[in-house]
């Protein structure tokens, strides 16, 4: 039976099947012949036939080892390995020193995920052989599997741990470098990550592997620019001895770093190129998806994210691909269930469970305060308190509740005013890209020649009427309450506004304001603000622009309030932000803008103006924040030009509670 021994050894599992076969048709009954023959059909992915084989031999010979070990691992091919496990417990039990029983039993606790003991029994099999090359081979993946399992569970220190001992064992493993390098980037512990990948990229045989990590890993940092260039290296490495997994996965990484830098024509053509040779692909349905993302083409990202589902519906980009282009739509619900399938699939998976976090924030019930101090250099100065509460009871439906107190003082005319605003209301997503929000409420006054109490409204409707495109149309009923000689004047204001907002995938956008106002005094004003301004970074978001503005009054009225027949205003400005929906717990927050720029008034010559405003803030925690804000200008207001208008506030922002109502 020499041949058939060879033919088990050099892996020729067909050849040893049909080899062994025809031995037993003449000695049906040879115990070595059953045995090899086993073997065979379960090395030949026959394994349910194979734990048959072994099952009778086990009831002919149920003490001898060699059959019993056969057994043993004919359950873990037929991946039984619950009934493995008790199955080798025993015979662990019964032969304490066996090599294969300790290995199989060690290699069936890896397999439930038990990765402690197996680590045990691993390493009672290599006292009993040490060196083993199988049985180093079993600890090294019960090292990755257990690290992996850490990393699951976000026990990153654990899991570098376990990591940095198997490379203590395998120096410089490729395997498990790359898993801690992933584990680095998962951590967001860039540098380590940076430093892990630059060594894999160091050894011939993984430089592409170790360059497409440096690329995502430079992404990560923000340096999208970097991201590319050593993406281009990588394409430049690339050859025809190359396999076929990792010439995609550098082609992957070429692509994504074309679109992270803007750069979707390029990105398209790449992507045309390979959709012709390999249409159905996942990775290459999930590059287009992500193009289109960048786009904000979500529609069509939906359509490919459904190919990749229908594909494989395990899959990580289809499911939590799907909800973030969902989420962008206006499609909430929908985007949940995808989420909450992707965790299905892979548990505690960090990506999908900060996505649920992040749409769960978006509608937890909060309760947001500021209190500022006003002063300008015509002696007003004003305390004001706002508070909001807001409780979404659904993705489609949140109730709103305000309340605002303003005291406004002048020590020169010895005037002093105090109003308080009650409203509610509540927003309602009539469609996906259509939400209706209206609140109605009373404003009380007690001023210097009077009490009064008006009615207070605010209805708009928010419309997403294209791609990159806002639109926001509404009526506001309010009084003007800029000081105290204002509010003692009862004046009404009935604002008729539309808001519209552009942005464009090459960096320039375009906000405009109109605002109709009819007052009870029987004037009218037009105000209309543009800005044309362009992205000149993505993180901190950093920008500058260009803006107009416009203001005309039928009624010239400049003894009571600013109120010029015609007043132009350009300026240039500059803004940096960095977002607080964006940074993350004990992390700062901040958004900074300078303008400057000229005012015409009438026909009198130009004056010079500007603008600074700010706003620094802390995030506690993932429900808690609180920042300062301030603005100085002396840009012309409602009372009067040429003059200087200062404020200082502090905000604070409190979720009330972990999670939604409807998400319990």
């Amino acid at each position: 039976m020499d041949e058939g021994f060879t033919y088990l050894e050099t892996g020729k599992y067909s050849q040893a099947e049909v080899f062994f076969k025809e031995i037993l048709a003449d000695y049906p009954e040879n115990k070595t012949a059953r045995i090899c023959y086993g073997r065979a059909i379960g090395l030949n992915n026959n394994a349910e036939k194979a734990n048959e084989v072994f099952a009778e031999l086990l009831a002919e010979h149920p003490d001898d080892l060699e059959v019993q070990l056969n057994y043993g691992e004919s359950l873990l091919w037929n991946n039984s390995f619950s009934k493995a496990k008790s199955y080798y417990t025993d015979l662990v039990e019964d032969n304490p020193s066996s090599f294969p029983a300790l290995l199989g039993y060690a290699n069936t606790l890896s397999n439930l995920k038990e990765f402690e003991n197996a680590l045990v029994y691993v390493n009672k099999a290599l006292e009993v052989l040490p060196g083993n090359p199988n049985a180093l081979t079993s600890k090294k993946y019960i090292y990755l599997g257990y690290a992996y399992q850490n990393q699951q569970q976000q026990n990153y220190e654990e899991a570098e741990a376990l990591l940095l001992e198997n490379l203590e064992l395998f120096e410089m493993d490729t395997e498990t470098m790359l898993n801690l390098g992933n584990l680095y980037i998962i951590a967001d512990q860039l540098d380590k990550a940076k430093s892990t990948y630059s060594k894999i990229a160091e050894m011939p045989e993984s430089q592409l592997k170790g360059l497409n990590g440096l690329a995502l890993v430079a992404h990560l940092d923000g340096k999208d620019k970097e991201a590319l260039v050593i993406s281009e290296q990588a394409i430049e490495a690339l050859n025809t001895t190359q396999e076929e997994t990792i010439t995609n996965q550098t082609q992957e990484r070429y692509i994504q770093s074309l679109i992270w830098n803007n750069k979707y024509k390029e990105a398209d053509a790449q992507i045309q190129q390979l959709v012709e040779i390999k249409p159905d692909e996942n990775w290459v349905l999930a590059l287009r998806a992500t193009l289109n993302i960048y786009k904000s083409d979500f529609k069509k990202s939906v359509k490919d994210y459904e190919q990749i589902l229908d594909n494989e519906k395990k899959s990580f980009d289809g499911n939590l691909g799907n909800a973030n282009a969902l989420k962008a739509l206006g499609y909430y619900n929908d985007a949940y269930r995808y989420a909450d399938s992707t965790l299905v699939y892979y548990e505690n998976q960090k990506d999908a469970t900060a996505f649920i976090q992040d749409l769960n924030t978006r509608f937890t019930t909060f309760l947001e305060s500021k209190a500022s101090y006003t002063f300008d250099n015509g002696d007003n100065i004003a305390y004001a308190l706002q508070n909001t509460v807001e409780v979404p009871l659904s993705t489609k439906l949140s109730l709103m509740s305000n309340f605002g107190y303003r005291n406004t003082s002048n020590e020169i005319t010895v005037n002093e005013a105090t109003s308080s605003n009650v409203s509610l209301g509540f927003s309602y997503q009539l469609a996906n890209n259509l939400t209706f929000k209206g609140s109605s409420g009373v404003s009380s006054a007690n001023a210097k020649t009077q009490n009064y109490a008006q009615l207070l409204t605010d209805v708009s409707f928010h419309i997403i009427p294209y791609k990159l495109q806002i639109l926001d149309v509404g009526y506001k009923r309010e009084i003007q309450s800029f000081n105290a000689e204002l509010l003692d004047r009862e004046i009404v204001m009935n604002n008729f506004y539309a808001n519209y907002n552009m942005s464009t995938n090459f960096k320039l956008g375009w906000y405009s304001q109109y605002y109709y106002t009819l007052q009870n005094d029987d004037n009218t004003r037009n105000l209309f603000f543009t800005s044309l301004y362009y992205n000149l970074l993505k993180k901190p978001s950093l920008k500058a622009g260009l803006n107009y503005q416009y203001i005309t009054f039928s009624k010239q009225l400049p003894t009571i309030y600013f109120s010029p027949k015609k007043f132009n205003a350009v300026e240039i400005f500059m803004n940096i932000i960095s977002d607080e929906v964006v940074v993350k717990p004990k992390e700062w927050f901040y958004e900074f803008t300078a303008a400057t720029g000229y005012q015409f008034i009438e026909e009198s010559d130009q004056q010079w103006t500007y603008r600074l405003q700010g706003k620094l803030g802390y995030k506690v925690n993932k429900r808690f924040l609180v920042n300062l804000y301030g603005t100085h200008s002396n840009i012309a207001s409602a009372t009067a030009a040429g003059f200087t208008f200062t404020e200082l506030g502090l905000r604070l922002k409190w979720y009330l509670f972990e999670t939604p109502f409807f998400r319990k």
